[in-house]
């Protein structure tokens, strides 16, 4: 018997024999994927936007400490040598106190980079969006400010703040000049902690205000998940130099990373009960459609039909409702995921005129009116817009899970298959 039946049973089945349910389960699958695909990545959005602006500017990929200063030349050959490595930087970091006008003060996280930072290091200067001016900390005197920095201090360009260390400890060179610095760029890098308490000066200004000793080298890799192995081979390059102090970015930041990943994790669980919801749909609808045609079934057997091909007619079924539903869910979710400001813009129009038509209709009573809606109003969110990130390997596996729900399901169903006898079947009728 010619297996070519089978697609045309199972064809017939799902076309005609409960084309209603299969809509509905279609329609089931396509949502699930569509939901996860567009959450997954408006959180991507925000989640990997955190970790870069932290990684690129605050922590690095690598760090080295615990050095002497003029070993740095000798350090920054070595690690330019090791594969993978995309830009080696001094850095000093202290807190401090800063005072602008009105007296104003507040605490900020002060660190010394060298003038040509941003072109030695490209991708942390497309981090960092600078609101009025520019990166310039060319002179000793000059400073760059975060945003929500500068407005509580009120200050803007080319005002001066004065900086203290919170230690009180001030070279004795510095003749209490260098605690005044002039601003030459406002930046704002859409990380709020940054925004508001960091604050950039040039690498010999910091040194009158810490000891010399504190330099630190951060160092940049073209794939920062390749931070193990370079670590390794930088350890076996310096093992000849002694105290220093080797760590990665995961060091620095395991518990927030696991904080988000934690939280991706969640609510990738929460969104994909879903599809457990379509797939026990699937399987009720299946099981149903096995004990109704157990008379076809006991007729296919008796004509030659094996117990696998009779079984993959209904899982066939089931299969075309997964696949069906996962490309209408991944073809729509990647379409709004790719044009998610466009998509709340008009979500935003459909409920704002809907809101105006109450309004009109509240007037007339004398009753107050509703404001204006926004999905991620900025009064609320520190977002100028909304992020979204698309990472194509958890796209193919929310679509594989929505259409592998649908086929587990009309599997587990079509069991029941096993326990009908031809014999018996044509007995009754």
């Amino acid at each position: 018997m010619k297996k070519s039946w089978v697609l045309f049973v199972a064809s017939r089945y799902i076309l005609k024999g409960r084309a209603n349910s299969s809509v509905w389960s279609v329609l089931g699958i396509a949502f699930g994927v569509f939901a996860l695909i567009v959450i997954i990545a408006v959180m991507n959005g925000f989640q990997l936007g955190f970790i870069e602006s932290i990684l690129e500017i605050s922590s690095y990929h690598l760090r080295i400490e615990s050095f002497q200063p003029e070993k740095y030349g000798e350090l920054q050959n070595i690690m330019l040598s090791i594969p993978g490595v995309r830009a080696v930087l001094p850095f000093k970091e202290f807190q401090a106190l800063a005072r602008g006008r009105r007296t104003n003060q507040q605490a900020v996280m002060i660190r010394g980079l060298d003038k040509d930072t941003l072109e030695t290091d490209t991708v942390m200067g497309k981090r960092l969006d600078f609101q009025r001016g520019s990166f310039d900390i060319s002179d000793k005197g000059n400073v760059l400010l975060g945003s929500e920095l500068a407005a509580r201090l009120s200050l803007g360009i080319g005002d001066e703040v004065t900086i203290f260390s919170i230690t009180g400890i001030l070279s004795a060179e510095n003749d209490g000049e260098l605690d005044n610095f002039t601003v030459t760029g406002i930046f704002r890098t859409g990380y709020y902690e940054y925004d508001c308490s960091w604050a950039f000066i040039n690498i010999e200004s910091a040194s009158f205000l810490l000891n010399e000793s504190d330099l630190k080298i951060g160092i940049k890799l073209f794939n920062r998940f390749h931070d193990r192995v370079v670590l390794e081979q930088a350890k076996k390059k310096l093992s000849g130099y002694e105290g220093i102090k080797l760590s990665s970015w995961r060091d620095y930041n395991r518990s927030f990373f696991g904080a988000l990943r934690t939280e991706k994790l969640f609510m990738f669980i929460l969104v994909g009960l879903i599809f457990i919801v379509v797939g026990l749909n699937i399987f009720q609808g299946q099981r149903r459609s096995v004990l109704q045609r157990s008379e076809e079934i006991g007729l296919l057997r008796a004509v030659g039909g094996a117990e696998k091909q009779v079984r993959f007619v209904f899982v066939f079924d089931g299969g075309i409702i997964g696949l069906t539903g996962s490309i209408l869910g991944l073809v729509f979710g990647l379409l709004v995921s790719l044009n998610i400001q466009e998509f709340f813009t008009i979500i935003e129009s459909i409920i704002n005129t809907f809101i105006r038509f109450i309004n009109i209709a509240a007037s007339f009573f004398g009753a107050g009116t509703a404001g204006k809606f926004a999905v991620f109003s900025p009064t609320v969110f520190y977002i100028k817009e909304i992020p979204s990130r698309v990472l194509p390997h958890e796209v193919v596996i929310i679509f594989m899970f929505g259409f592998l729900s649908a086929l587990f399901a009309a599997w587990i169903a079509s069991r029941k298959i096993t326990k009908i006898q031809p014999a018996e079947v044509l007995r009754n009728e």
